[in-house]
């Protein structure tokens, strides 16, 4: 088996400008809060040299880490560098291995996502296979039909949004409440005015108490929309509410603040709280932590959305790897980076309006711009 060597790590803020603020119940993002990781891994046999990239996504109060929290945490790691891996079996053993190394008790879920993102890349281009397959050996490709997010805002504007969204083709919008139930229902019927086809998913951000929420969902049923899914409806905590509200509407509701990895997918199954689970890296940390969540919760009959923080191309690409190692998701939510002002990347995933496919490259096939060999190349 090769020798590897985890030569460098380093760690760096990636702040691209959204073009409208990405306003939700319990927050505002007008630049990616996020940390880009470069991992440098040498073949000790062959001399050969990969190099891997992830993206560490805080979204606060969504997650605890905050950017300065990322940048110290993975800056620590980096001064344990460089790591002799040995021939760890996987991106996973050599994550361990790391923290092992630098004597961190506790590394975060969102610094962990950044450097498990760049640790598959290198495995994946090793290997000369997709990240998705690094994942699950007999996965193939599949497309992706996401949404695209309208952040809250007034009504009116959000049905303009919508339609120009509309012409680029996607005809599914997440909608984001939660701050006020009248201005909500308003911006609700103003998209599907503006777009009488479209499909819309809610997503209160837990910004609702259970009659708030309930409340909504009498007037989704009054006026006719036409909802898909309803996600975390009510506070993260408050699993007797999402079950009310579950048993309540005939559209699925899904957990995202009540789901921040495999032990809450369990929690939320014995509860029998909800219909399905929204996956985000930068919640379970990581690809495999969330393949396993996923895992689990397809297991007991529940639906799988595939989300992201606020991401770049990057972010967005290996989440879209996650869900074509699952087969395919009911719910894809993978339209951050449409909403960016810049493009730092090239390669990643493929998109036609709504679709997306995930091309056969080998790692997660991206590079930064200016930087395009690498993008193929170790």
């Amino acid at each position: 088996m090769p020798h590897l060597t985890l030569q460098s790590l380093s760690v760096s803020p990636l702040g691209v400008p959204l073009a409208v603020p990405f306003v939700i119940a319990t927050g505002r993002v007008d630049v990616t809060p996020n940390a880009l990781v470069q991992i440098e891994v040498v073949d000790a046999d062959t001399a050969q040299v990969w190099h891997g990239l992830g993206e560490a996504a805080t979204l606060p109060p969504v997650t605890d880490e905050t950017l300065d929290d990322v940048l110290r945490a993975l800056g620590r790691l980096a001064k344990a560098l460089p790591l002799d891996l040995g021939d760890v079996a996987d991106p996973d053993e050599a994550l361990a291995a790391l923290v092992q190394r630098a004597w961190v008790p506790w590394l975060g879920p969102v610094a962990r996502m950044g450097l498990d993102m760049a640790l598959h890349d290198v495995w994946g281009r090793r290997a000369g296979l997709p990240v998705f397959q690094v994942l699950d050996s007999t996965a193939h490709p599949v497309t992706l039909n996401s949404d695209i997010t309208l952040a809250i805002g007034e009504p009116a504007a959000m049905g303009r949004l919508a339609a120009g969204w509309a012409e680029r083709g996607f005809d599914t919008f997440k909608v984001k409440v939660g701050r006020d139930l009248d201005a909500d229902v308003a911006a609700l019927l103003a998209i599907q005015g503006a777009v009488p086809t479209a499909q819309l998913r809610i997503d209160a951000n837990a910004g609702y108490s259970q009659r708030q929420a309930l409340a909504l969902c009498a007037a989704v049923e009054q006026h006719g929309l036409n909802v898909e899914c309803f996600e975390q409806p009510c506070g993260a905590d408050d699993l007797d509410g999402l079950r009310a509200v579950k048993q309540a509407t005939p559209f699925d509701v899904i957990a995202d603040e009540s789901c921040q990895g495999f032990e809450d997918v369990r929690r939320l199954i014995a509860a029998e709280a909800v219909d399905g689970i929204n996956l985000k890296l930068a919640k379970t940390g990581g690809l495999t932590h969330a393949l396993a969540a996923g895992r689990l919760a397809r297991r007991h009959g529940l639906s799988l959305m595939v989300g992201s923080m606020v991401e770049t191309r990057l972010g967005v690409t290996a989440a879209a790897h996650l869900a074509v190692a699952l087969g395919g998701v009911e719910f894809a939510d993978l339209d951050t980076a449409w909403l960016l002002t810049q493009e730092p990347w090239t390669g990643g995933y493929l998109a036609q309006g709504a679709h997306y496919t995930v091309p056969m490259a080998a790692g997660l096939g991206l590079a930064l711009q200016g930087d395009s060999q690498r993008a193929t190349a170790g």
